[in-house]
């Protein structure tokens, strides 16, 4: 077995047209493709075409081009699908909840009744807590 950092990328593969993949969306810097795992019909991941592991990866121009080309994704499928919804979904690192180690924005569309929840429940924190912690990003 290869090492994690000898391992193709599937989602390099895909831009080096290597790898099958049902394209929506493709300009010079990012790409835009069906995802085969999809939660819900639409469900398309865009990705970077230049290799980025995740946020802390990605340089400041790639990550503009891949949030424009979820903006142009996002108003095809708005106006193709018709969603009541969409949820954009990014993740960094295993911690976070990332399996595909090249950065990449999911978009899924919603419905009202879908069978889609939330990961977690929100509960109010108080602002003498939000404040040590904005001391610490602020400094």
């Amino acid at each position: 077995m290869k090492a994690p950092e000898e391992q193709v990328c599937v989602f390099c593969s895909i831009v080096a047209k290597k790898q099958p993949a049902a394209i929506v969306y493709e300009d010079d810097h990012t790409l835009a493709f069906l995802d085969i795992t999809a939660v819900m019909d639409g469900h398309t991941l865009v990705i970077p075409k230049r290799h980025a592991t995740d946020i802390w990866d990605i340089t400041p121009e790639d990550a503009a081009a891949v949030m424009r080309t979820v903006h142009q994704v996002a108003g095809q499928i708005r106006r193709v699908l018709e969603p009541d919804g969409l949820t954009l979904f990014q993740a960094n690192r295993s911690a976070g909840w990332q399996d595909v180690f090249h950065l990449h924005v999911h978009l899924v569309p919603r419905t009202n009744a879908d069978h889609l929840c939330r990961p977690w429940t929100a509960e109010p924190v108080p602002l003498d807590t939000l404040e040590v912690t904005r001391a610490r990003l602020s400094s």
